[in-house]
């Protein structure tokens, strides 16, 4: 960081003036830690196009899952062998640091999970997952946003804003409170109407530091390049493609490491939706499952000492169906996996309660039947990392789902 080097003390503004954007934003206002000492971050990871659960950790101990699921079931013998979980469950083979994080206590599965949507339609199913209301057309808001917003005023999480991560802003982080974009391929700076939230934000709080800040908004990112190793961080492909996503997790850790850098960030990877030829331990699905798992390794990496404060969330739209379709692929379902990984995950459990495949115990005798809601999972997940309340989960954060209770004893 060759700005550093030159100027061992810099005043905060001075930074501000003359570094890039994102360089800025590692500088804003230093806050006091928790009183325990706990540092705590939470990423969301969507996958958009519907998870094919069954393929992603396979009930290998079900006896009705090998017929369902054809070709594309996993099996704990042959060339490609998942790899056990425990005597029911095994992770598909492409996923080897999920499963050795899962071993290590640092990873778990909540599966037949499912949001309260069931009419499959991607459009809605994304809407309600990311935007956290109980139906769809609530699209102007992310439940993500919303947990910032609803944070004490003055809390550390919520003054430093959260991270959005791709070519344009998940809706799961879109709202209110602060949120800076960083896009894998040509780090751009913040679009304009993030950027103005910041802006606002210190301009009521110090107008000196605002000014700085459109400095740097405006400046060349020659000091960004050198604090991220943008200049060696070439385009390696979309965020539909393995080495896509852990670029993007590569990035999103240098910054979330940062003293004061996010503590919230949300990514969304494409692609998973397999129709046609989708494959199981080999082919597309594991292809990308293969890029999660990359951006899991990258994660943990680039997080160093911060990732025993983190829980990493991994969530889709909806499930595939149980049965394989004519075109050895699988088409829109209901139930599916929630992938948590982190050095604050109580892992090395599957968390289920286990519907069974024959059937008349599938939903709508066609898909993995859901018995845990993804929505208790993130409260839970919000209720243990930042202390919100259950109340101000099932009213404002996740709006009308009182019902649903946060899942406890997802932190260790």
């Amino acid at each position: 960081m060759s700005l550093l080097c030159e100027t061992p003390h810099p005043s905060r503004r001075a930074v501000l003036t003359t570094g890039g954007a994102l360089f800025a934003w590692a500088y804003l206002p230093r806050f006091a830690r928790a009183a325990d000492n706990r540092d705590p971050r939470l990423i969301v990871i969507v996958l958009r196009g519907a998870l094919d659960g069954l393929s992603t950790v396979g009930p290998v101990g079900d006896p009705d899952y090998a017929g369902l699921h054809g070709d594309i079931a996993l099996s704990l013998t042959g060339p490609h062998a998942a790899l056990p979980l425990d005597a029911f469950f095994a992770v598909n083979p492409a996923m080897p640091v999920f499963a050795r994080l899962f071993k290590n206590k640092q990873a778990a599965v909540v599966h037949a999970a499912a949001t309260g949507y069931r009419e499959r339609s991607h459009f809605d199913g994304q809407d309600v997952l990311e935007s956290g209301f109980a139906g769809p057309g609530h699209v102007a808001t992310g439940w993500l946003n919303r947990a910032l917003e609803n944070l004490p005023a003055g809390d550390r999480v919520a003054t430093l804003g959260g991270l959005a991560v791709g070519p344009s802003t998940p809706l799961v982080i879109r709202g209110a409170a602060p949120v800076l974009g960083w896009a894998p391929q040509s780090l751009p700076a913040p679009a304009g109407d993030l950027a103005a939230r910041v802006l606002d934000l210190y301009q009521h709080r110090d107008p000196v530091l605002a000014v700085a800040l459109q400095k740097g908004l405006d400046a060349d990112r020659t000091a960004l390049d050198d604090q991220m190793g943008a200049k060696t961080m070439k385009p390696k492909g979309g965020l539909d493609s393995a080495a896509g996503m852990r670029q993007a997790a590569q990035g999103a850790a240098r910054l979330i490491a940062a003293d004061d850098g996010p503590r919230v960030a949300a990514l969304a990877f494409d692609g998973w939706d397999t129709h046609v030829n989708e494959g199981g331990a080999t082919g597309r699905l594991a292809s990308l499952l293969g890029g999660l798992d990359g951006a899991f390794e990258e994660f943990k990496k680039g997080l160093g000492e911060r990732w025993k404060d983190t829980a990493i969330v991994t969530i889709t739209e909806f499930g595939r169906t149980a049965r394989i379709n004519g075109t050895v692929g699988t088409d829109h379902g209901t139930g599916t996996v929630v992938l948590l990984a982190g050095g604050a995950i109580k892992g090395g459990r599957v968390i289920a309660d286990w519907p069974g495949l024959k059937p008349a115990q599938l939903y709508q005798q066609r898909d993995l039947a859901p018995t845990s809601d993804v929505r208790a999972v993130l409260k839970g997940l919000l209720a243990d990392q930042f202390g919100l309340s259950a109340s101000v989960l099932g009213e404002k954060v996740f709006p009308d789902s009182g019902a649903v209770k946060p899942m406890m004893n997802l932190i260790a």
